[in-house]
């Protein structure tokens, strides 16, 4: 039985190389399907990766305060947009005192600006460095982590010290030369001295998350004046079971502060961070149901390809087909000749899609900078449909050609 097995495979290999242009044409075929499906796939993990990395350090215990813009539908006149007023630093002074639920820690900040100079003896950075005004809980809430030096404490908020906690690139451009704490920086020609240096997160979407500076809030404020500037109140719950109750409390202590009546809907926005990962990563979902549409439709095509060169290869080898029948193949032997052909196409096919998908989707995880990694499932997943690719192609073309008279295939010219 092995020995039939390995002779049926060889010649089904020998038939492979007798029609080499249609078969390699076909090959093509199925792994241009192939390619669609793993290329997509790998750049959907990818993404899920680098969004699950960003957003799940903040972890799921973690909620914040914000403005946000809704649309309210009005009679007869379709929508309108309505958009919410800022959180006044007042505002957000005020939630901070009132919010008193067991087992928070409240934070507020706000981004000074996004494109700073920041200065260090002669040197100093391109205009791109974030700054942002923070208080003593804003590290932990955000689910960063100092690995040199010290965070702020509430002594330097309090007094408004001229300290700051770098981000780790300045580690590997404007002070990579010397130890960054204790050494004095410019920014807007205020000095401040460095007392930590944040853990590396890389880059969102392209942005590094890596070139900013923390500075005391007060001092923030002092150094960035402009109009509307909006602030974030985040809250860290130290058990996770109290965070549904300590959003709800969250809630009515915001209305309580912007004096809205009970009718009034809110204008601010409360959103949980594991609402936003997840959020996020349903719309990627679709991208994936988007790769299985063009890889189906496009394999569909493979596989009425590759039904018609089985069908054509039967044709054309009647004669040969006759000679073995009349030498005694039986025919199970003949049609697992010409199926075990059809399979070898499809593999090479899924193989070829396979390599040829990883790379494209390598490439563009690279180019706009997300995390990859293989996409076994996609992988699994081609060789699935490569393998159904082929017993549907392959079937009919096998039976035709077991079923052949040995007699009228003998006379086939």
């Amino acid at each position: 039985m092995i020995g039939l097995f390995k002779e049926n495979v060889k010649i089904a290999l020998g038939s492979v190389r007798a029609q080499l242009l249609r078969t390699i044409l076909t090959v093509l075929i199925i792994a241009i399907g192939i390619t669609a499906l793993v290329g997509i796939l790998t750049v959907v993990s990818a993404l899920d990766n680098t969004i699950s990395k960003d957003f799940a350090s903040m972890g799921s215990n973690t909620f914040t305060v914000n403005q946000y813009s809704n649309l309210i539908r009005t009679e007869g006149r379709g929508q309108i947009k309505k958009i919410n007023p800022i959180i006044s630093y007042p505002e957000a002074k005020a939630f901070r005192e009132r919010f008193t639920y067991p087992f928070t820690h409240t934070s507020i900040s706000f981004t000074a600006t996004a494109n700073a100079e920041v200065k260090f003896e002669n040197d100093k950075t391109d205009p791109e460095v974030s700054v942002i005004g923070v208080d003593d809980n804003y590290i932990p809430n955000s689910g960063l982590e100092v690995v040199k030096g010290r965070n702020l404490n509430s002594f330097d908020i309090e007094n408004n010290s001229y300290v700051c906690v770098l981000g780790s690139d300045f580690e590997k451009e404007l002070l990579k030369d010397v130890d960054p704490i204790n050494q004095t920086i410019s920014i807007r020609g205020a000095k401040f001295k460095v007392i930590g240096v944040l853990k590396a997160k890389g880059s969102t979407f392209g942005n590094s998350q890596d070139l900013r500076v923390l500075i005391p809030i007060q001092v923030a404020r002092t150094l960035f004046t402009a109009p509307n500037i909006n602030y974030t109140t985040s809250v860290m719950v130290d058990r996770k079971e109290l965070l549904d109750d300590a959003i709800d409390n969250a809630t009515i202590t915001m209305r309580k502060v912007r004096k809205l009546n009970p009718v009034e809907e809110d204008n601010f926005a409360i959103s949980r961070s594991d609402d936003l990962i997840n959020k996020i990563l349903g719309i990627t979902q679709y991208l994936g149901i988007s790769a299985w549409v063009i890889g189906v439709i496009t394999i569909f095509g493979s596989t009425i390809a590759l039904m018609n060169i089985m069908l054509v290869s039967v044709t054309e080898r009647t004669r040969e087909i006759g000679t073995r029948k009349a030498l005694g193949a039986k025919k199970s032997t003949i049609a697992m000749q010409f199926f075990i052909e059809t399979m070898v196409i499809g593999q090479l096919g899924g193989l070829i899609g396979v390599v040829l998908g990883i790379l494209i989707g390598f490439g563009i995880a690279t180019a706009i900078d997300f995390q990859f990694t293989i996409p076994w499932l996609a992988i699994l997943s081609a060789f699935i449909v490569c393998f159904i690719v082929a017993v549907v192609s392959g079937s009919y073309p096998a039976m035709k050609a077991a079923k052949l008279d040995p007699i009228e295939a003998l006379r086939y010219e």
